[in-house]
This record gives C-alpha cells, sequence and structure tokens, in this order.
C-alpha cells in the first residue's frame, strides 16, 4: 500500500522526530518544536483574520432595508432586466422579494397591471444618521420611486418621505417616523488607509442583514466630477446599493454605490462614497432639498506626462482647459483654452479632478482667484463663482464646406488655410488656421482633416505665413506641441516630425 504525505506533514514527522531525540535539550525549547509540529504560525507571518462578529452586533441594527415601489404607466414596459429561470427559482427558494415584475426569458408577458397598483421596483440598503428618523442612502435606489418603504433589523416597516437626492454625487435622504432608532457613528476617511479591513451590510439581492468583509484598494480614485472614490475588494452586488462601508472601530467611512462589472455582479472591484462628502451633501438636502455648488465654465481634461514636458510645465499636473463657456465666468475672467489651471483659491490642481470638487464647494457669488500655465509662463486671473445649474446639452459641431486648396505637406505632415473673419466667429476663435490635408507625423499624432491650429509650442498661430515661419525655425529632431481645436473642443497634440 503506498502511502502520500504533503510537504507539511513531512516537515511535521522530521520535527516531532527531532524532538524526541532532543531528551538532553531544556522543556522550553521541547515545547517550542513542539509548537511549530503543530503547525503554529512562526514569527514574521501574518495573525489570524479579524473576527467581525461584534462589530456586526453593534453596528448591524443602524443599517436598513429599503424598498421601493412605482406605478407603471400606460404602453410602458416592465423596465426591469431579463430574469432566467435559475435566477428566478434562486429568489423563490430563498424567499427574496423578486425585484421588478416576474419576467423569466421563457415566460409569457404578464397582461399590464392596473393603473391604481403599485408595482415593486427595487430593494437597496441605507443606514440611520440620527436618532431622528433621517435615512442615508443611494439616490439612485430612490430614484423614480412612487413609494419608498424601509424597513428595520427589528422588522418593522414605515413608509419614507424622500427629503431630497443628488444625482451627481448619488446621496440621498430620506426620514421615517420611528422611536428607538440606533444611529450609527460616522467616521474620519482621513485616517482611512489602504490596506485595512472593511465591512458591508446590506440587502444583495434583497437577502437583507447581509455581511461581506475585505480591504481597502484604493483611496480618491476618480470615477466621477465631483466625488473621490474609496475602491475595496468587498462584495457588493445589486441591492447593496447605498448600504455603509465600515471600518474596524464600528465607525461608517462611506456609502457602497458601484462596482466594476461586465456581468452586472461582483467582480472584486467595488466603489465607496467617501462619508464625509456624503454627509455635506446630506446636511445641504436636509436644510434645502436640493446641493448648491458652483462653477466657472470651462470643459477641462487631464494634463499628460507628454503635454506637460513638451509645454514646459515640468510635471503632469493641472486642469487644461479644452474649451470655455461663451459669456461664463472664465471668458469673463480671461481663462483661455489650452490654458492649465494650476491653483485655484490657493488650493493647488494636482488633477483634473480636483478642480470641479474644488468649485463645486464655493459658493456662487465668490470672488476667486484662479492660477493658469499659459505659453510657458504662469498668470493669475480673477474669477466670480456662479452656481452651477443643471446640465446643458452639448451643442453640435460646425459644419463647414470650406473648398480644398492645394496643399504642400511639410515637415510636420500638414497643409493649412488661413481663416476669415466669418469662419473666425463662427468657430469662436480669435486666431488659427485650418488643416486642410494631413499625413505622415501629423496623421500618425492624430491630427484630422478640419482641425483648427491654433498655437504652435509656445507661439500664437494666425496665418499660413506664421505658421510656415514656425515650422522653418523648428529643431527637426525635437517634437513639436499644437493647441488644436475640433469641434467644441481643444487638445494638445504632440507631433514626433519624420527623419
Amino acid at each position: 500500500m503506498q502511502i502520500f504525505f504533503s510537504w507539511a506533514q513531512f516537515a511535521r514527522r522530521s520535527l516531532m522526530s527531532t524532538a524526541l531525540r532532543a531528551s538532553r535539550r531544556s522543556v522550553g525549547a521541547l515545547a517550542a518544536v513542539l509548537v511549530l509540529s503543530a503547525g503554529m504560525p512562526v514569527v514574521g507571518q501574518a495573525q489570524g483574520l479579524p473576527d467581525f462578529t461584534v462589530l456586526v452586533e453593534n453596528v448591524g441594527g443602524s443599517v436598513v432595508n429599503i424598498r421601493t415601489t412605482e406605478r407603471p404607466r400606460a404602453g410602458r414596459g416592465s423596465g426591469a432586466p431579463e430574469m432566467d429561470e435559475d435566477m428566478l427559482e434562486f429568489f423563490k427558494r430563498f424567499g427574496v422579494p423578486i425585484p421588478g415584475p416576474q419576467n423569466p426569458r421563457r415566460a409569457p408577458q404578464p397582461s399590464a397591471p392596473q393603473e391604481s397598483e403599485p408595482q415593486q421596483r427595487g430593494v437597496g440598503s441605507g443606514f440611520i444618521l440620527n436618532a431622528e428618523g433621517y435615512v442615508m442612502t443611494n439616490a439612485h435606489v430612490v430614484e423614480g420611486a412612487e413609494e419608498v418603504f424601509v424597513t428595520l433589523t427589528d422588522k418593522r416597516e414605515f413608509k419614507a418621505r424622500v427629503i431630497g437626492a443628488d444625482k451627481r454625487t448619488d446621496v440621498a435622504v430620506v426620514k421615517i417616523e420611528a422611536a428607538g432608532l440606533q444611529a450609527v457613528r460616522v467616521g474620519d476617511v482621513s485616517r482611512l488607509k489602504v490596506g485595512e479591513w472593511v465591512i458591508a451590510i446590506g440587502s444583495p439581492f434583497g437577502l437583507e442583514n447581509t455581511v461581506t468583509a475585505g480591504i481597502v484598494s484604493a483611496k480618491a480614485r476618480d470615477t466621477g466630477d465631483f466625488l473621490p472614490f474609496i475602491q475595496t475588494d468587498v462584495a457588493i452586488n445589486p441591492g447593496n446599493s447605498g448600504g455603509p462601508l465600515i471600518n474596524m472601530r464600528g465607525e461608517v467611512v462611506g456609502i457602497n454605490s458601484q462596482i466594476y462589472s461586465r456581468s452586472g455582479s461582483f467582480i472584486g472591484i467595488s466603489f465607496a462614497i467617501p462619508i464625509d462628502e456624503a454627509i455635506r451633501v446630506a446636511d445641504q438636502l436636509r436644510t434645502s432639498g436640493r446641493v448648491i455648488r458652483g462653477r466657472i465654465g470651462v470643459q477641462i481634461d487631464q494634463v499628460t506626462k507628454e503635454v506637460a514636458e513638451s509645454i514646459g510645465l515640468g510635471k503632469p499636473s493641472g486642469a487644461m482647459v479644452r474649451s470655455v463657456e461663451a459669456g461664463g465666468p472664465a471668458d469673463k475672467a480671461g481663462v483661455e483654452a489650452g490654458d492649465i489651471i494650476t491653483r485655484f483659491d490657493g488650493r493647488a490642481i494636482d488633477k483634473a479632478g480636483d478642480l470641479p470638487r474644488i468649485v463645486g464647494s464655493v459658493k456662487p457669488g465668490t470672488k476667486a482667484t484662479l492660477e493658469v500655465f499659459r505659453r510657458g509662463a504662469s498668470k493669475e486671473l480673477s474669477v466670480t463663482v456662479v452656481e452651477l445649474e443643471a446640465e446643458r446639452p452639448r451643442s453640435a459641431p460646425v459644419e463647414r464646406n470650406t473648398p480644398k486648396l492645394p496643399a504642400v505637406i511639410g515637415l510636420l505632415g500638414l497643409a493649412v488655410s488661413d481663416l476669415s473673419d466669418a469662419q473666425k466667429s463662427e468657430l469662436k476663435v480669435k486666431n488659427g488656421v485650418r488643416v486642410e490635408a494631413v499625413e505622415g507625423a501629423g496623421a500618425k499624432a492624430g491630427i484630422r482633416e478640419g482641425d483648427i491650429v491654433l498655437s504652435l509650442d509656445k507661439t500664437e498661430i494666425s496665418s499660413v505665413k506664421q505658421f510656415e515661419a514656425a515650422i522653418s525655425k523648428l529643431d527637426k529632431p525635437k517634437s513639436v506641441t499644437l493647441l488644436v481645436k475640433r469641434g467644441e473642443w481643444v487638445n494638445y497634440i504632440v507631433i514626433r516630425p519624420a527623419r
């Protein structure tokens, strides 16, 4: 008969043999060998996993289940994703409320519901902010709901009133009339560290009071205009939305809001709204029912390392202005497309996402100082912040029927033409030349026919003659940076001339 041993079994047997032969050694040394033989961790190894039981007992009572309903409209489908029979059976087997109308792929379509009968719309999570009955959740959990019901862990259910919801941050506050509520403790997000253990409590797929655990994977993830998200590997699924992210001190540090997934279910990456940002939004919602933010009227983009080096900025920081709203605060302040905003009101702009968050936190009507980097030098401008309103639809790019001119492709692979005063007015530019033909180095860099070249390196371009003169002075082996307008946007494009 053959006997197989794992490496661990082999090591334990060897250690036991050593221990038995060591009759003259001290009792303490023998005990140490036996501890090793029992499979205990050696010095330097990680200790056991944390025990979350006490944490869940202390915080679980503050987490709620949120159920919403809506009244179907005539001629409107369910709007819910189709559910296959296996998933439908899962919900039935565990007695879980089925989100949306029961509509398996191979089942016949249900008859249209009566107009007066509210239908279940979805399930989410939330947590109690204070003993007065204010509950925080995600805006998308209550958006479009006819009725909102909050269920506590003691199975009491209350009809809730939506105090306010902010789509831009996905934060909402609802109110219930209840007594004896257990409120959460709010943590300090600045103390949260990458690698720290955190847990989530919520209702994934309607399964109430479900606890999952993981670590903080990253902080300040830019996935939205107004929020730097907390990234974790805590299992988050549909129904967890609006539930709390909790640290090991039993404090809420975030609201579970999004996942990265191609299937719609958890694959290891989830995002939470930092609780400090959420509280600021919630305070405004409770006070006025809406959130007031500032804006200056610019569209921005990241500054790449290549662009930063080519324009003399040094490091890739700041927010590159791609377009300026005509007549807006930035336009009145003298901000130009292609400027790099490096500071706002004394605060450094390290990356593009910092600017809307900083400007958004400024009270409308406030005068602030902008520092911009333009053609190799920094400049300070004074801007008056105005209130951010509903997003406006973007205007379509201007169509042009300019006849092509005979093209002479030069060092950059570009042939350009002058702009008439009418074209400048239509394009909303003060200067520039139009690209009539492109090939070689310019085409490889991404320049297209119809682009408007506004500047070459640090020189503004106002005519074909000036453009050709600037090219003639170029050091052929070096890269060239063009500021290019395409439609409503501008961008820096770095061209490496053909050798």
